[in-house]
């Protein structure tokens, strides 16, 4: 989820550039999740692109009548014609009335905001550019500047676009969540029969009747029937959880083996979902607001721009004998060699590049604001399941007793027996197992476990209780051990000899050891949160040598320690992958969805690792440094050359014959935008 775009009326802080011409205030880190947002502003990207378009298509004529340009090609006045000027007028009042218009109604917002940025820079300076040009054509002394207004648009335009279409689009964290629950529920009514209904007419203290396999419809208690239920995605628990009478259940999670007959405690806004989406919906809109580096760089080179504008034509006016035309042109080619092009594109470029690297090395780039904030990271908290392990509930360790030595074999019988049944300890054992055998005799020992013949042999899958009550010897070192890793040990009896113990639980992913050893080398503290037991945590942080762990976390309590965490002077990052880690995707200064998990997870995290694998952890935040590097150059690039170009517009060395011309300033301005283009590609990840 915690994203790009906040609201429809924001100011587009999460490219360089403020989009306030579209009435929209931006914060770029969290979302007001309405399901308008996508469209908005993929109508704005189309309108950008629809500018553009009209307008490039508009400046080639302009470029082929400007004086300006056939002078520096050579072409004399070959090309030239009566009423050529009014051609061009006609040409350049369509891109600045049409193509300019948001940077007009944009420089209107952000005065009337009294937060002078790139929309400002930009109004001004087609501004200017027209009204001067527009006064030489209708009679008054002086160069026109049609082409520098065209070509200022064009790069405008297109530097807004690519922006716009580099950072998230709106998200839908919000929706994904109520996909969670069915559309109907089975209500039971008094003659016992069922009926179909819709769940936004489940009311407090109806029946329900959940089959095997589906999502249960709303919190409650259950009346009858015995089964496991899968609640990782709500509660971040690894392992089904077994439910029989008077157990409460989730709405969202997902039934097991069993049918279940409920009664609805919970609907609507009180319900365990309906919490966890409020608490995504206020982290999201609490949010601090802060602007980009370009914005910064362009309000400062706004006042450095009008500022130098007007004094400029104070002093030509004032303090020389040069006449009035001469200081209006001196103050207009300040104006508009001091909005670079490259500043429309320094930015965006870089977006666009990290964007498509990001992609192709398997991590999605959703929110750039956040993006560019891992740079800065002092902390990384990891969800457990599902994300530090492979949140599965599978064979960890096969043990054997008493001169039985084939694990293979003691396998093979234990899965054998097992595929008989539908409990979750049976499945993660039939996975592990190759070659399944067939059963004789199944039968079912009531609360302790299975037995059977396989093989023609006496076979019994049984619990430690089973153990205990038939005065067969526990081997009490090795379980205890296992069970102090949060692992489910079951034991194996063969022909009434106890052989073997099969453990099940998460394992860690390997991957996991890695990545936490290369964050160790980046100084970044790695901190495990979950909802897991306090042994199975404990057990995990010890083998992946993290910092600090928090166990038996509620979903509700969960973005209440990412801002403890914060609270400790650190920007935080969160990485996780079920609903229940939605609420702290998005209170993270950086959320960090593992693909594989839920579809909440994923609309809420800021970046996406689509491989799921926690390496790329370590590698996103290389290339966060690495992009805010390149911006860095490239805005240097982009306005460095202000520093000796306005005072030569101005004409401080005048008296010395040397003077900036337009057409020398659009030469510099070109070779500004290349180089930024240039540096951008040079963007790389390193692994």
């Amino acid at each position: 989820m915690k994203n790009s775009h906040q609201n429809m009326n924001h100011g587009h802080n999460n490219g360089d550039h403020q989009h306030q011409n579209h009435g929209h205030e931006h914060d770029q880190n969290k979302e007001n999740h309405s399901g308008g947002h996508a469209e908005h502003h993929a109508h704005m990207a189309k309108d950008f692109l629809k500018r553009f378009w009209i307008s490039i298509a508009l400046t080639v004529p302009i470029l082929i009548l400007s004086h300006m340009i056939q002078e520096l090609l050579g072409l004399g006045t070959a090309l030239q014609f009566t009423g050529d000027t009014y051609i061009s007028f006609v040409l350049s009042s369509i891109v600045f009335f049409y193509g300019g218009w948001p940077f007009l109604k944009g420089l209107y917002d952000e005065l009337k905001e009294r937060q002078p940025g790139m929309m400002t820079l930009i109004g001004v300076a087609i501004t200017a550019a027209y009204a001067y040009s527009t006064l030489v054509v209708f009679g008054v002394e002086g160069q026109v500047f049609f082409w520098e207004l065209a070509t200022l648009v064009d790069i405008m335009l297109i530097g807004h676009y690519i922006e716009m279409k580099s950072v998230m689009s709106a998200s839908r964290a919000l929706e994904e969540l109520a996909k969670l629950m069915p559309s109907e529920a089975h209500v039971v009514q008094e003659d016992e029969s069922t009926k179909d209904v819709p769940l936004e007419d489940l009311q407090k203290g109806y029946k329900v009747l959940v089959k095997p396999g589906e999502k249960i419809p709303a919190d409650g208690v259950v009346l009858e029937g015995k089964s496991s239920v899968n609640e990782s995605l709500m509660t971040g628990e690894s392992k089904p959880v077994s439910k029989q009478k008077d157990d409460e259940v989730i709405g969202g999670s997902i039934n097991g083996e069993g049918s279940l007959t409920i009664v609805v405690d919970r609907t609507g806004e009180d319900s365990f979902l309906s919490q966890v989406i409020t608490l995504v919906r206020q982290a999201q809109e609490s949010k601090s607001r802060t602007q980009d580096l370009a914005n910064r760089a362009a309000f400062w080179l706004t006042i450095i721009a009008l500022g130098a504008g007007a004094l400029t034509f104070f002093a030509w006016t004032f303090f020389t004998t040069e006449n009035f035309v001469f200081a209006l042109e001196r103050t207009v080619t300040v104006m508009v060699i001091a909005c670079p092009h490259a500043l429309g594109l320094a930015v965006p470029l870089v977006v666009a590049v990290s964007t498509s690297l990001a992609a192709q090395n398997g991590f999605l780039i959703r929110n750039r604001t956040a993006f560019e904030e891992a740079r800065n990271l002092g902390a990384i908290i990891f969800d457990k399941t599902g994300t530090l392990t492979h949140g599965e509930f599978g064979v960890t360790n096969v043990l054997t007793f008493n001169g039985f030595d084939d694990k293979e074999q003691l396998l093979s019988l234990a899965g054998s027996l097992e595929q008989n049944s539908e409990h979750p300890i049976a499945r993660g054992i039939v996975k592990a197992t190759d070659g399944l055998m067939k059963v004789e005799k199944f039968n079912s020992i009531t609360g302790k476990g299975i037995e059977g013949r396989v093989d023609g042999k006496q076979i019994k899958v049984v619990s430690p209780g089973y153990l205990r009550e038939n005065n067969i010897e526990l081997p009490t070192e090795q379980y205890e051990q296992l069970s102090g890793q949060g692992k489910t040990v079951v034991f194996v009896i063969i022909d009434d000899q106890l052989q073997g113990a099969i453990a099940l639980g998460d394992s860690i992913r390997e991957d996991s050891r890695e990545a936490i050893q290369s964050l160790h080398d980046m100084g970044i503290q790695c901190i495990m949160l979950t909802g897991d037991n306090q042994q199975t945590a404990a057990y995990v942080a010890n083998e992946l040598g993290l910092d600090d762990f928090f166990a038996e976390v509620l979903p509700e309590e969960k973005a209440a320690k990412i801002k403890e965490v914060q609270q400790r002077g650190l920007k935080v990052a969160m990485t996780g992958d079920g609903v229940n880690d939605a609420p702290a995707l998005a209170q993270a200064d950086v959320g960090i969805a593992i693909g594989a998990g839920s579809d909440v997870a994923v609309e809420t995290g800021d970046i996406i690792l689509t491989q799921s694998n926690p390496k790329d952890v370590a590698s996103l935040i290389a290339l966060a440094k690495a992009t805010y590097k390149k911006m860095v150059q490239n805005l240097w690039w982009a306005t460095g050359y202000n520093a000796f170009a306005i005072p030569l517009a101005a004409g401080v060395l005048y008296t010395y014959g040397i003077i900036l011309s337009p057409a020398l300033g659009a030469v510099l301005m070109s070779l500004s935008t290349v180089i930024v283009a240039i540096n951008a590609r040079f963007l790389k990840l390193e692994r």
